[in-house]
């Protein structure tokens, strides 16, 4: 029998769907976890990264930074912080390192959201009397919201593949089949789980995708006309990005 159908039937099995391992407690562990983590990520980097772009100042320290959070492998981080912080506070362990995960995403996208901007649309504004906060809100976030999306989009989808690890800890998730399928060599369990997590982030890109699409304001769409000529913001990730560890 074809591996990938040994997959898809551990899948369908009644006993995958009841008990305490059942896949859906499992997809709602493993979404818990990565929502968490980016939220608890763009509340500390968005900010951050809007204060960057709107005063063009820390550039270089926030890209230096996000480099090295991304140069920490995440497996070993999360169990360094368990054994620092004690075995009674692993989820605060594992978020501290997803939040990690996703900060420089969402620092990226944040910041070059506003760098990406043509200045002469902020000199209009100027011109028109406008204040610098009404600039920053009516402008700026607005123009730069799809490449925040596409940070986000790219956060989310590092997340989803990295909280497969939180199944060594105990804290649950689509990689509990994976953790422990390796052992026992259950290589249908093992490959089910991964055709899960993959699912669940193409499914995730998708929608993130239609999202960043709709936040490009209607003018800046391809193919749609526009009253004055402006610079075209192409809705996908920042090519700058570093890479994800």
């Amino acid at each position: 029998m074809n591996l990938f159908a040994e997959a898809f039937a551990w899948m369908l099995a009644p006993a995958q769907w009841t008990g305490n391992y059942a896949l859906p407690k499992l997809l709602g562990e493993h979404l818990a976890l990565t929502a968490i983590s980016v939220l608890i990520a763009a509340v500390i980097a968005v900010p951050i990264g809007w204060l960057i772009g709107h005063t063009g100042k820390g550039r270089e320290v926030a890209v230096a930074i996000s480099g090295a959070a991304r140069a920490i492998p995440a497996f070993g981080l999360m169990i360094l912080l368990v054994l620092l912080l004690g075995v009674l506070r692993v989820p605060q362990a594992a978020i501290i390192t997803f939040v990690l995960l996703a900060i420089p995403s969402l620092l990226a996208g944040a910041y070059t959201g506003l760098e990406a901007i043509d200045r002469r649309v902020i000199d209009s504004a100027k011109a028109m009397g406008m204040t610098g906060w009404q600039i920053f809100w009516k402008v700026e976030v607005p123009l730069g919201l799809p490449l925040l999306v596409g940070g986000i989009r790219s956060a989310l989808l590092q997340v989803i593949a990295t909280v497969t690890i939180a199944a060594y800890v105990n804290l649950g998730g689509l990689g509990w089949p994976i953790i422990q399928g390796i052992p026992l060599q259950k290589f249908d369990q093992v490959l089910a789980g991964a055709i899960l997590v993959a699912a669940l982030a193409l499914l995730v890109d998708l929608i993130l995708a239609a999202v960043q699409h709709a936040a490009v304001p209607e003018g800046l769409r391809t193919g749609r006309p526009s009253g004055r000529r402006s610079r075209d913001l192409n809705p996908a990730a920042p090519a700058a990005t570093p890479a994800a560890a």
